[in-house]
């Protein structure tokens, strides 16, 4: 599947209805997290995310925590088990890398979710901590401008 990899400004309308939906099937209606999805940080993100039939299938935001610092969140699958993940992460790893300037890149992942985050080469650097309900914590992935983010 080929990675689409957006700006803000550069979505459709109605590439921006299903990704706004894909968020809340798996974050509001499946985690069941009561919280203001819609925080203004879509503006300045890159949308990372694949499209079958018109429907988003996988999805992430990247946007800039610090200057030289990217941030990853609302990452998600809608189709379990077939590798869409790991393929999200690949490509979304490489857009990032092409079309944001940045020193190091973290999440707030899902503790559950830790080990499959590692593959990438993220490292957690921090205790957990209880963000919505969910157990979390902090993760990092390093790499100077000259060497190649973990692929």
């Amino acid at each position: 599947m080929n990675l689409i990899s957006k700006k803000f400004n550069e979505l459709s309308a109605t590439e921006i209805y299903e990704i706004l939906k894909a968020r809340s099937e798996i974050f509001i209606l499946e985690q069941n997290i009561h919280y203001q999805d819609m925080d203004d940080i879509d503006y300045n993100s890159l949308h990372c995310f694949f499209m079958e039939n018109n429907k988003v299938t996988a999805y992430l935001r990247a946007f800039y925590q610090d200057k030289d610092i990217v941030k990853l969140g609302r990452v998600l699958t809608l189709k379990h088990g077939m590798g869409l993940g790991k393929d999200l992460m690949e490509q979304s790893l490489k857009s990032i890398k092409e079309k944001m300037n940045c020193k190091k890149i973290c999440m707030d992942a899902q503790k559950h979710a830790v080990g499959f985050y590692e593959k990438f080469g993220f490292k957690v650097v921090s205790n957990d901590f209880l963000e919505e309900g969910i157990i979390h914590v902090v993760m990092e992935l390093e790499y100077n401008t000259n060497s190649n983010l973990h692929e």
